[in-house]
């Protein structure tokens, strides 16, 4: 009896050893997030919220957006003290064209925006975080009635206000810019001024991170409340997608692995190894049914591109008057947020941003090699020309799951593993001296 009881231990141990996962965090990054602030979060978004109005098309330099750009970029700049010089701040006037619709005729448009240089003068990568600082009523032309805006989206303008301050201090190779847009409300216009820009002007705009409606824990109807999910919103079939890419994409089945995909599964990968009590969950739409975001205005011009949101909406909170009917209190106000869920959903921006932004660039011209039958799979790529490499991550996953499930170490730039090309998926990432992971690569097919 006692001998198949120490059987039994002994099988039960080695289960729950196989099973155990060791997570390393990177010292810094894990200070960072530890520097998150619930108590500044709400102190931003009830700034924000002070504001009578926030409409794109308030012009009251006193308590429309104009005073609301003008406390981003005070924030902004008060941070930018602690860069040693790298970072700067300001807000970038544009005109948005009429279009007899949400914007009736020209209109004056702002964004605001904090830039964190790189130190590395031979990366020219640009990363950016952002939320939208305009808010709304239910009458989307209501430019004059209160318009709070506390979670929609006072939630990711606060984050990005809070991950400058944090990160103002430190270095990263690649820039980081900081980005409270205008116009989204009105059809995503200041994010679509300065996703036409970086395309027009060539950027090298490596990820976008769209953080909208983040900061609340209690579903309206449904009368959940979790504060333990995180949606990330990704495209598949990129709506920017070529002829020829879209042919590549039937021919290895790629539905699943845009780019924006690859950074999605990237979040989720460092939100959830340096943010406790939190899970991301991976949302295969490019947004929700009825809404939009100023992501897509970057995927529309072929960069990646992710959108950020909580799990339970709460639609008694937004693009609703503020008022009380019935004995309900309608309208997005601070009192309904949860500052803490606002936090963790603020520091898997920071860990994803902070490794991207120390990352080699992604490994260059990878393939896979499928010019023969076989029951192996051999990947090949080249070096990336920005960052220094100590080696690569072959990723593999079986093609039925969301996630990869396996990392291949190597310091070659090819690799061959005993597993069919036929039966997994596989992608390529370059790793710095600091363990620092580019976003991964999915192959593109060696043929005869």
């Amino acid at each position: 009896m006692h001998k198949k009881l120490l059987i039994l231990f002994l099988a039960l141990g080695s289960q729950t050893a196989f099973s155990q996962t060791t997570v390393i965090r990177n010292p810094e990054i894990a200070q960072m997030v530890a520097a998150i602030s619930s108590d500044s979060l709400e102190h931003h978004v009830r700034s924000l919220a002070s504001f009578t109005s926030r409409h794109t098309l308030n012009t009251n330099a006193k308590d429309g957006m104009p005073a609301a750009q003008q406390y981003v970029l005070s924030k902004f700049n008060s941070f930018a003290k602690q860069s040693g010089g790298r970072m700067t701040a300001k807000i970038e006037q544009f005109t948005i064209p009429g279009d007899k619709r949400r914007i009736v005729e020209d209109s004056p448009g702002a964004n605001v925006l904090a830039t964190l240089k790189g130190t590395n003068p031979e990366d020219d990568r640009i990363f950016i975080v952002s939320g939208h600082m305009d808010s709304r009523n239910k009458d989307v032309m209501d430019a004059e009635g209160s318009a709070p805006g506390a979670n929609d989206d006072g939630s990711g303008t606060a984050a990005v206000i809070e991950l400058a301050r944090v990160m103002a201090s430190h270095e990263f190779s690649a820039t980081i810019l900081f980005v409270a847009f205008t116009g989204e409300e009105q059809g995503l216009k200041g994010a679509t001024y300065m996703a036409d820009k970086a395309k027009a002007e060539g950027w090298n705009l490596a990820a976008v991170l769209n953080n909208d409606i983040m900061g609340n824990s209690s579903s309206s109807e449904t009368l959940i409340k979790d504060n333990l999910k995180l949606r990330v919103f990704s495209e598949s079939i990129p709506i920017a997608e070529t002829e020829q890419e879209a042919n590549i994409r039937r021919y290895i089945n790629a539905e699943n692995d845009s780019k924006s995909r690859q950074l999605a599964r990237y979040i989720k990968e460092l939100g959830e190894r340096y943010v406790d009590q939190l899970e991301v969950k991976l949302i295969y739409r490019s947004d929700r049914f009825l809404r939009g975001g100023d992501q897509t205005a970057f995927a529309r011009n072929a960069f990646t591109a992710v959108r950020m949101s909580e799990m339970n909406e709460n639609f008694l909170h937004q693009h609703e008057n503020v008022r009380v009917e019935d004995g309900v209190q309608y309208g997005d106000l601070p009192e309904f947020m949860d500052f803490e869920y606002l936090r963790k959903v603020s520091a898997v921006n920071l860990a994803s941003l902070a490794s991207l932004a120390n990352s080699p660039d992604q490994p260059k011209d990878v393939r896979i090699d499928v010019r023969g039958l076989s029951n192996k799979s051999t990947l090949l790529w080249k070096a990336p020309e920005i960052g220094k490499v100590a080696g690569y991550y072959v990723l593999m996953r079986e093609t039925s799951e969301a996630m990869w499930e396996r990392k291949f170490w190597t310091t070659e730039t090819t690799l061959t593993l005993p597993y069919s090309k036929d039966n997994y998926f596989f992608a390529v990432q370059a790793v710095s001296e600091s363990g620092a992971e580019s976003l991964p690569v999915f192959p593109t097919p060696l043929s005869r």
